[in-house]
C-alpha cells in the first residue's frame, strides 16, 4: 500500500461544524449545496483564504498552510472549484498574478494595488457604493442589449501616497 502525506478524503463524521466562525460555516454550506465534500485540504485552504482576508496569489495560500497539509496542485484545483461555485473571486493583479479571495455573498470586492510596495487595499466605502452604482448601471444596459451572463473586472494601480513631511500640510482631496 501506498502511503500519502495527504487525503482528499471526506472527513468521517463530518456534521455542521462546529467553530463559531461563520464564514467558514457558510463556506462549508456552499461547497454541500453544489454537492463537493469537505475535505481535509479545502478546510485548511478555506481556512487560509479567511486569515489572509485579502486577495492572494495561489503561492501565498500554499505557503500559509502547514506542511503537507496539501500540494500546491491541489491548491489550484480547489480554487479552480471555489471560483467556479463562487465561493471564491479571482482578480488579476500585479502582471497578471492571479489572486484570490473569499466572495460568499457574491459581491465584488474592489481593491488599489501599490505599484511601489504590491500593497493591496480595500477602496473606502464610499468609493464602493459609488462604483457599484455605476456599474449596475452599465450591466443593465448591457442586458437590454441583449448579452447575457454580464461581468466584469475592475481593479486600480497607483503609487503609494507619501506621507507629508514635518511642516507640511497633507493635500486634500478633492
Amino acid at each position: 500500500m501506498i502511503a500519502s502525506t495527504q487525503t482528499n478524503h471526506p472527513l468521517v463524521n463530518v456534521g455542521p461544524p462546529k467553530s463559531s466562525d461563520t464564514v467558514l460555516d457558510q463556506a462549508f454550506a456552499k461547497l454541500k449545496s453544489f454537492g463537493l465534500r469537505i475535505t481535509q485540504p479545502r478546510i485548511a485552504i478555506i481556512s487560509a483564504l479567511i486569515k489572509r482576508n485579502q486577495p492572494s496569489s495561489i503561492e501565498q495560500i500554499h505557503g500559509d498552510l502547514a506542511d503537507g497539509s496539501c500540494d500546491l496542485v491541489t491548491v489550484y484545483r480547489c480554487l479552480a472549484a471555489f471560483e467556479e461555485i463562487g465561493l471564491v473571486r479571482r482578480s488579476f493583479f500585479l502582471n497578471g498574478t492571479s489572486l484570490y479571495e473569499i466572495s460568499l455573498d457574491g459581491a465584488n470586492r474592489y481593491h488599489v494595488v501599490s505599484k511601489d510596495t504590491r500593497e493591496v487595499q480595500a477602496l473606502d466605502a464610499e468609493s464602493v457604493a459609488e462604483l457599484q452604482a455605476t456599474v449596475q448601471r452599465i450591466e443593465a444596459r448591457l442586458r437590454e442589449k441583449g448579452f447575457t451572463n454580464v461581468s466584469h473586472v475592475v481593479e486600480f494601480f497607483a503609487d503609494t501616497a507619501a506621507a507629508p513631511s514635518r511642516g507640511q500640510k497633507p493635500v486634500a482631496a478633492s
